[in-house]
């Protein structure tokens, strides 16, 4: 039997605006903000606001509309970061690497030769705002 989505995990609060974040994108449909331990400058989640545990358990629906959200988001990092490549990460439950319990796509700006950074390390709070500035002014308005 599947865990329960656990209305409380930090998502849901950053979705509540219980937990401040830098916003990169947001509609009816789903939020992009910066991730506080980036892997790699410009870093971006993307998270739906149907509250999902994972991909297995998102109504097909919302995962199609939350899909075109990722999407878009993904062409202004690669844009306003001026990369050479993205990476798209999703993980579900632990045993897949999942450490928050609601889904989220990791959207990050990749450059040739530079390797990812370890997971764990708490970014610069003013780089993050910067590059959300820049992602935000990259991007077009959406049309789903």
């Amino acid at each position: 039997m599947a865990a329960a989505y656990d209305p409380n995990n930090v998502f849901a609060k950053i979705l509540r605006g219980e937990i401040p974040s830098h916003k990169v994108y947001e509609d009816d449909v789903a939020l992009a903000v910066m991730d506080i331990m980036p892997r790699a400058e410009g870093h971006v989640l993307v998270l739906p606001k149907a509250p999902a545990r994972g991909l297995l358990d998102i109504d097909p629906g919302a995962l199609a509309a939350l899909i075109l959200r990722v999407q878009h988001v993904a062409k202004a990092v690669k844009t306003a970061m001026q990369a050479d490549g993205l990476t798209l990460q999703q993980f579900n439950e632990s045993a897949g690497g999942q450490v928050i319990f609601h889904l989220h796509f990791h959207v990050l700006p990749r450059w040739d030769g530079v390797a990812l950074r370890p997971p764990g390390a708490m970014g610069d709070q003013e780089k993050l705002q910067a590059y959300a500035k820049e992602i935000k002014e990259a991007l077009k308005p959406f049309e789903g």
